[in-house]
């Protein structure tokens, strides 16, 4: 099988290219934040609030497009609170739609294999009747949380492979 790390968190790690997008967009007050902690991990946390009508906070990666036709999965190694996330990913960075996947957390380390084809596309919350993941490129990835409720939440990731 054929692997590839895509992104190795470490006490070095460089987070000039990943973004937080709140619902302070749509003027909502949800407040995310992300950094790398004394473990050397990436970590989303913050608070959501649905004030406003708000109700999400999402940390966005944007890198050069990077083929990914040999791979179907993308494995992330991650710790949870328990909560559920949401991973996505843009063929082009400038695309409205993203394809995505909701996953639970354990409030333990984890190995979540997202399997590529498994990617629907969606657009603020909703399914898009179109073509799942054409599984050529990505030029973006993020996680996203959005329960619908008033929350504080924390993901860490050590690292995303492609296989």
């Amino acid at each position: 099988m054929t692997t590839e790390m895509f992104f190795d968190f470490n006490a070095e790690t460089d987070l000039a290219n990943w973004y937080i997008v709140d619902d302070g967009v749509m003027g909502g007050l949800s407040q995310g934040n992300f950094q790398v902690n004394k473990e050397g991990h990436g970590q989303f946390s913050g608070e959501v609030s649905l004030e406003n009508n708000g109700g999400f906070s999402m940390v966005q990666y944007y890198f050069e497009r990077k083929e990914v036709k040999a791979f179907d999965y993308i494995v992330i190694k991650l710790k949870g609170d328990g909560k559920q996330y949401q991973f996505r990913v843009k063929v082009n960075e400038d695309d409205r739609h993203s394809y995505i996947i909701n996953f639970e957390t354990t409030g333990e380390w984890q190995e979540l294999k997202v399997p590529m084809k498994d990617l629907a596309p969606a657009f603020r919350g909703r399914v898009l009747e179109m073509p799942y993941f054409p599984n050529s490129s990505i030029q973006m990835m993020a996680f996203l949380i959005g329960n619908k409720k008033a929350e504080s939440f924390e993901l860490l990731i050590d690292s995303i492979e492609l296989q």
